[in-house]
């Protein structure tokens, strides 16, 4: 049943109509391949055959001035091995007529020239033309011979024709096998081209219907294969997103799974009457933990769908960044000495000229942050602490790669935490959606494995840059943001613990 239905997605349209071979790239191919072989038959019939006949009629005109040369030469033995000939022969191809020395034509030339025409021939001159006789043209030849008179041949242009008729069908029998050896040619290179395609849009349809892994071998001509080559890329990307997409689905029901089973569980037990009036109290926290655990997990898959979404929109003007991260502090600060967290701001010192002013959206900037922050949180240990940072530099500081903006300068923000840190293959997927929480799930903290990627996909949308930097080992890992610097913030880069 597979195989029928392979072979009919192959001959069929998309919309499941079989396609016209007239509509098809073969029959075009074949249909243009055929159409120039037929034009090239026209162009060098009407060029060759005025050129036969020019050629015979040419040829006709060389012969017979020889003949009449050699009959003004040898008179008599010309006109005896004439006789000779058209006895043994039959009729020769010219007629031969005399001219008397006082200027009498006797012969079939007596019709075509007159006394006008002959008399160059009677004072010596040879005389060559051509003549129209009742429709019919005629060659003529003239000699005047040493003893008087002269002798003239004549022949007709339609026994020439005759002859180049001959040629010219036997010219058509060789154009016509060769319109019918392009017409196979054009075929040929049709199906070769059209087939793989045929092939191709066939494995493509499968992909298209949800297969995966479809066997496609391409062949064919270099651009027919390359678009081979390129489903099968194709399939191979839908294989691997397809692949991420599942782990992601199965790591999101994992996160929804837990906090829902604590919901049910204690509801079910409060239903029951299980819970001790004494545990009510406790019992409550672990539902409002559970449910802000779970409100924090939606909001990520929220924020996460914005940040696709088309109209997403900024509103980009100056932000000092020394008040946006002493806000983010007080904001963490209760969260933070419940985990028995300190947060730390260093700013330039004291010698920069002025605040640090940079061109940002600061709500968004600030979403950045706090989803560093709340990562940083995660991961570091009672008594660590977590430092935010902010510091002036070069628009491409040496060793780091060019940033997608200009200007005199820019101002990176670290968020440092105190935890297990990263490595080198870590700091690599980082930011890919929760890769890092599936690798360290049971081994330390891990949150929804979103918090990251949507930080990284939010500075995307900025046209700015998150970056894992390298940290000393045993510190923990070191996250940072450039932002363009706005024109006129003092220059200075002397950390200051505030």
């Amino acid at each position: 049943m597979s195989n029928r239905n392979q072979t009919s997605t192959e001959v069929q349209t998309p919309a499941g109509r079989a396609a016209p071979w007239l509509l098809s790239l073969a029959g075009r191919i074949t249909i243009v391949t055929t159409a120039v072989a037929v034009l090239a038959v026209l162009v060098t019939a009407s060029i060759a055959f005025p050129l036969i006949r020019s050629a015979a009629v040419d040829q006709a005109k060389q012969q017979l001035t020889r003949q009449a040369d050699a009959f003004a030469a040898a008179p008599v033995a010309s006109q005896a091995l004439d006789l000779r000939e058209r006895h043994l022969l039959g009729p020769d191809s010219y007629e031969l007529s005399a001219i008397t020395s006082v200027g009498t034509i006797n012969g079939p030339a007596s019709e075509l020239l007159d006394a006008t025409d002959i008399r160059p021939v009677l004072t010596g001159q040879k005389v060559s033309r051509m003549v129209s006789k009742g429709g019919v043209q005629f060659l003529v030849e003239a000699r005047p011979l040493s003893r008087g008179g002269g002798i003239v041949l004549s022949r007709s242009l339609d026994e020439i024709n005759a002859a180049s008729a001959q040629l010219l069908q036997r010219t058509l029998l060789a154009l016509a096998a060769g319109v019918v050896i392009a017409v196979l040619a054009g075929t040929l290179l049709a199906r070769r081209i059209a087939n793989p395609l045929a092939k191709t849009a066939a494995a493509a349809r499968r992909i298209a219907a949800g297969e995966r892994t479809v066997p496609l071998d391409p062949d064919g001509v270099t651009e027919v294969h390359d678009v081979g080559e390129a489903i099968n890329t194709l399939d191979r990307a839908l294989l691997a997103s397809e692949a991420r997409q599942r782990e992601f689905l199965l790591s999101i029901s994992h996160e929804i799974r837990t906090p829902l089973t604590a919901l049910r569980g204690y509801a079910e037990a409060l239903e029951d009457g299980l819970i001790k009036p004494e545990e009510i109290s406790g019992i409550g926290r672990t539902l409002t933990t559970e449910t802000d655990r779970l409100d924090r997990f939606v909001r990520d898959l929220l924020a996460l769908a914005r940040l696709e979404a088309d109209d997403f929109t900024m509103d980009v003007h100056p932000v000092d960044i020394g008040a946006l991260l002493h806000q983010v502090q007080r904001t963490w600060q209760a969260a933070a000495a419940q985990s028995g967290v300190e947060i730390a701001v260093e700013l330039p010192g004291k010698d920069a000229a002025g605040p640090l002013v940079a061109t940002a959206d600061p709500e968004r900037l600030r979403q950045i942050i706090d989803g560093l922050l709340g990562n940083a949180l995660r991961v570091s240990p009672p008594g660590g602490p977590i430092s935010l940072r902010a510091r002036i530099e070069p628009t491409s500081p040496a060793g780091t790669t060019p940033l997608p903006f200009k200007g005199p300068g820019t101002i990176a923000i670290e968020v440092q935490d105190s935890g297990p840190g990263l490595t080198t293959d870590d700091a690599a997927v980082a930011f890919e959606r929760g890769i890092l929480s599936s690798r360290y799930r049971g081994q330390r903290p891990t949150g929804s494995g979103l918090g990251l990627s949507i930080a990284a996909r939010l500075a995307e949308r900025m046209g700015l840059r998150l970056n894992v930097e390298p940290t000393i080992p045993g510190s923990g890992a070191c996250f940072c943001i450039r932002i363009p610097l706005a024109p006129g913030t003092g220059q200075g880069s002397t950390g200051a613990r505030a």
